[in-house]
């Protein structure tokens, strides 16, 4: 164990973490938790509403500012657990629990990143932490509300599973409303102009319709129908049927871009987006972040998942420990040797440019 202190105390406070719920704008409880290790180091922070944050203790406002971000909040346990998610166990080297995974896991591994560096003079760049909140959710009190407090932001490292691979880019989100209109009638008379049956060719359109520019990081934009509502009793056929379309953005378009886009083509009585602010992200493969993780043996890719990266404007890398395949699921959990990796290669990743 390269870091043996930092490594216990983190995986300590990622138990703690585990053990107290703290789903979306709900996240008091770990709050304080967070509160307690920056105390416990004497580090000074600031909370704001549910958002921890802190400046190592030589900030210079002439240097350039590197954001170390992730998050505390988790999304709500399915129904296929099989072991209690707010109970902490280790079996076999893994540890389970809600929120192990995402983001438990990279959050300590920052946290104690940032620790390791807080009292070092000279460093290149200036380093803030911000655990933050309401990340599942995409709520209004998250990162995003927190760009206005901090100091300004030049690149960040957000930390979500990646394996410690280099996320260099990361999709947009747009979800749409949109909505395809018919004759309402009775079920028993005759009816051409039914807005389920219309909704057939819609449907199909969305699923062959297909973006022209793609992305040599981030692929082809991806479309996907994933809801549908209509009708409210079996004799009636409804005005209209309701759509929710997921598009996930790549890099080679503007989210507005998008919009125009469907508002155009797609054939529907109306789409609409619900927010533009979730952006698609990157940071360019020459970046000396990102130089400093490949001369380390990381790989770089492409994410198709959506992080706190969507609401920052600067370059931004995505890395963490876990796999983001395990987000989610039940019976999540993180290995203690990919905290004890995280730890490891965030502190040697950062001395190279630090």
């Amino acid at each position: 164990m390269k870091h043996p202190e930092l490594t216990n105390e983190a995986i300590a406070l990622l138990k703690k973490l585990i053990e107290t719920p703290s789903f979306s704008s709900e996240e008091q409880g770990t709050a304080k938790h967070i509160e307690n290790w920056f105390q416990q180091y004497q580090i000074p922070f600031k909370r704001t509403k549910n958002n921890i944050w802190a400046t190592n203790l030589y900030f210079d406002e002439k240097k350039p500012t590197l954001l170390l971000n992730s998050h505390h909040d988790t999304v709500k346990p399915n129904n296929g657990y099989t072991k209690d998610p707010f109970r902490t166990t280790v079996e076999n080297g893994k540890l389970y629990g809600l929120g192990s995974n995402d983001a438990g896991g990279c959050l300590v591994s920052l946290i104690a990143t940032f620790t390791h560096f807080y009292h070092q003079a000279d460093l290149q760049y200036n380093l803030v932490i911000v655990a933050s909140a309401e990340e599942e959710s995409s709520g209004e009190n998250g990162l995003n509300s927190m760009l206005s407090i901090i100091p300004k932001i030049d690149v960040a490292i957000v930390g979500e599973p990646t394996l410690m691979q280099l996320a260099i880019a990361e999709k947009g989100l747009i979800v749409f409303d949109a909505t395809v209109t018919g004759t309402p009638s009775h079920a028993a008379h005759p009816n051409t102009d039914n807005a389920i049956y219309n909704t057939i060719d819609v449907l199909k359109w969305f699923q062959e319709f297909s973006f022209k520019k793609s992305s040599a990081v981030l692929g082809d934009v991806k479309m996907t129908v994933t809801q549908i509502n209509a009708g409210k009793q079996h004799n009636a056929v409804p005005a209209n049927v309701n759509l929710v379309v997921d598009v996930r953005v790549n890099d080679a378009y503007t989210n507005k871009e998008i919009v125009s886009i469907l508002q155009k083509k797609a054939p529907c009585s109306e789409i609409i987006p619900r927010s533009l602010r979730l952006n698609s992200s990157s940071i360019p493969k020459k970046h000396p972040l990102v130089q400093a993780g490949i001369a380390l043996g990381r790989e770089t890719y492409g994410s198709p998942t959506l992080s706190d990266q969507a609401v920052l404007s600067c370059p931004s890398l995505k890395l963490g420990p876990g796999d983001s395949r395990r987000s989610h699921t039940a019976d999540e959990f993180i290995y203690l040797n990919e905290i004890e990796e995280g730890i490891d290669l965030y502190i040697k990743i950062l001395e190279k440019i630090l």
